[in-house]
């Protein structure tokens, strides 16, 4: 038994052939609002103190919010609450986000330029969070940034990094001035050399942080592939394209197995890297996810 699931068969993911422990020593998971509803008891599921993401969709009213945040604070986790510039009217608001997460004791948040083009306010852009300085007086530790390491085509119109570049590096000099901590959470890919070679770049950039990985979890085919062409994942979409061709594993759920265990062979081999965690993106279900981590984490 491991944190509340029966340990199973791990021939039922087919991971048995790829040793992915050593990369799971570390990970955080993403929820919202209307998926955390059908989970009774996340204890059952996760380890007390996992940093569970809440994400912040458009249209989300801040009440839900704070409603999921405030139950897996009673349940002991770390809530890290999405905060997407482009859907906070003014910083008023924002000041009203952060005093509410603040005041269940909450010291952790993912700042995101967040999906719609348009802005319904004044900020655009996580840097524009960050400038108002209320994370500073709210005392928070620590704060993720969105990392994309197959670009983002919103960013860079012509399929460079340069925008996203600027944007890291000034927010590398901006947390040199503060006492919060930060650190990069990618979206999730399907393979590991865009990861790799995105990391090199940071690396030239002198941006020296540490880096949770983003991950699928496992899901239908046909679902993966519906929220990575959603998400704006790059070219390491055509594993789920040539798994798509293959008809003895069309029917057959995707799994981040191989990925995971390329992913430890690279930092096994790379001892700088600056990999620090995983954080999974249930995509089939929060259950099929911590399910997968269960039968692969070794505690």
């Amino acid at each position: 038994m491991i944190f509340g699931i029966e340990k199973k068969s791990l021939n039922k993911h087919k991971n048995k052939k790829y040793d992915i422990s050593k990369i799971m020593h570390k990970f955080s998971i993403e929820v919202m609002p209307r998926t955390a509803e059908k989970i009774s008891d996340f204890g059952s599921l996760l380890p007390k103190k996992t940093d569970v993401y809440i994400a912040h969709l458009e249209g989300t009213p801040i009440n839900a919010m704070v409603e999921t945040a405030s139950r897996l604070v009673q349940s002991e986790f770390n809530v890290v609450p999405h905060f997407p510039a482009r859907i906070i009217e003014n910083k008023k608001v924002l000041e009203n986000w952060i005093k509410q997460y603040s005041d269940l004791g909450i010291n952790k948040a993912l700042i995101l330029a967040g999906s719609p083009i348009k802005t319904i306010g004044e900020f655009k852009s996580s840097m524009d969070l960050l400038s108002t300085e209320l994370f500073d007086k709210y005392n928070f530790k620590e704060i993720f940034c969105a990392g994309h390491p197959e670009g983002n085509k919103d960013i860079d119109f012509d399929g460079t990094d340069r925008n996203l570049m600027s944007a890291l590096k000034w927010k590398n000099d901006f947390f040199q001035r503060t006492q919060i901590n930060w650190s990069l959470t990618t979206q999730f890919c399907f393979e590991v050399e865009p990861i790799i070679q995105w990391e090199k770049r940071l690396f030239e950039e002198n941006i020296n942080v540490p880096i949770n990985i983003g991950v699928a979890g496992p899901a239908k085919l046909q679902t993966m592939i519906k929220y990575a062409m959603m998400c704006g994942v790059g070219p390491s979409i055509r594993v789920l394209e040539k798994r798509g061709k293959d008809l003895t594993k069309l029917l057959l759920p995707y799994t981040p197995a191989k990925f995971l265990s390329d992913l430890s062979d690279y930092k096994e081999a790379n001892k700088k890297s600056n990999i620090n965690a995983l954080h999974f993106f249930p995509l089939g279900g929060i259950q099929k996810t911590t399910e997968f981590i269960s039968e692969v984490k070794v505690i």
